[in-house]
């Protein structure tokens, strides 16, 4: 299903604007706080248990995870009033948030790391904090956005407008296309154990190949120009910041980073490049070889000029050469990607 076309008007009702309205559901290691006017004995902080629930004294224990507070609210003061502790009347209850546990999730599908993901986690500079007395934190790391991006981002290829959430069996599908249009979206608050799959279409959506809040901000790229018109990295003016390029270059701009193109030598005319790249679900090595000058003059071609992806390896050489010699020392001294490409071509 393309990105932007063919939405039904089913999944388009799933989609609602901004983030949630509601409060988050609880999730195991939340920890609230429940207050009864003259009820001392009911009245404490709670941790919700690995097993989703609260124990309250003289209460059976009371499921909670993936419900609201003013559900949870709601059914304590059922319990309490059919218990025969309180009159309706004179029940005053409030249940409050004091912090939100960090939670594992699981993400699958055509995201760049697939797995289990904790996201909300603390940062390893902030250490414990006693419970605090106020209520009402905002955690704005228990959304869906931030798992996808916890598991490196949504590939290329990804369906945006149809991720799928799994919580207790049920299905629901959310649109995040909103996030590269400007439309209004829903992010979707998580509880642990929720599993999301990003599905996969056949083919690259550029609108998708940039940064944003659920793809990757940057690539790191091995560059390599050993041969004439560069004797080495030094000369050809690679550097930390010509290896490092923002999600959505291409592999025509790792080769001008490389200083592959122009010069004055008459070899660079005929000057190839050859791009890299492992599968990381197989291990498999793969290259793309192509002509510096196709690379220019077909810029936006997916097929010809595709995007860079994490740890890939461009290198540069010339299809004229003075001397056989001087390409075998190129990659016996240096390991680069040509030692690579040779692993290929000779198993």
């Amino acid at each position: 299903m393309g990105i932007i076309g063919g939405l039904s008007l089913a999944l388009l009702q799933v989609v609602v604007c901004t983030p949630s309205a509601k409060a988050l559901p609880l999730s195991p290691g939340d920890r609230i706080r429940v207050t009864i006017l003259d009820g001392e004995e009911f009245n404490g902080t709670y941790d919700v248990n690995i097993d989703g629930k609260i124990d309250i004294p003289y209460l059976p224990s009371v499921e909670v995870v993936g419900k609201e507070p003013d559900v949870l609210r709601a059914e304590l003061r059922s319990m309490l009033i059919n218990g025969g502790f309180f009159q309706p009347s004179f029940l005053q209850l409030s249940v409050n948030v004091v912090s939100w546990a960090p939670i594992n999730v699981f993400v699958a599908g055509d995201v760049f790391f697939p797995g289990r993901v904790l996201i909300n986690e603390k940062s390893a500079d902030r250490p414990d904090e006693a419970p605090v007395t106020v209520s009402g934190q905002y955690p704005p790391n228990r959304f869906l956005s931030v798992a996808l991006k916890s598991s490196g981002g949504v590939m290329p290829t990804a369906d945006v407008s149809t991720i799928k959430l799994i919580r207790g069996g049920k299905e629901s599908f959310h649109d995040f296309t909103g996030i590269f249009t400007g439309q209004p979206l829903q992010d979707v608050a998580l509880i642990a154990g929720d599993q999301v799959i990003v599905q996969a279409t056949e083919k690259v959506n550029p609108l998708i190949v940039r940064p944003s809040p659920i793809t990757l901000a940057g690539v790191k790229v091995f560059l390599s120009n050993l041969t004439v018109p560069a004797t080495g990295n030094a000369p050809s003016g690679i550097s930390r910041d010509a290896t490092s390029f923002t999600y959505g270059n291409r592999f025509s701009q790792a080769v001008v980073a490389a200083n592959c193109a122009g010069g004055t030598r008459f070899t660079n005319a005929g000057r190839k490049a050859i791009l890299v790249r492992t599968d990381e679900s197989t291990g498999k090595t793969n290259y793309l070889e192509r002509k510096v000058d196709d690379l220019l003059m077909n810029s936006n071609n997916d097929r010809v000029n595709p995007y860079l992806m994490p740890n890939d390896a461009v290198a540069c050489y010339d299809s004229i050469i003075t001397t056989f010699r001087d390409v075998i020392k190129s990659i016996s001294d240096v390991l680069t990607p040509a030692a690579l490409i040779l692993n290929v071509w000779n198993p």
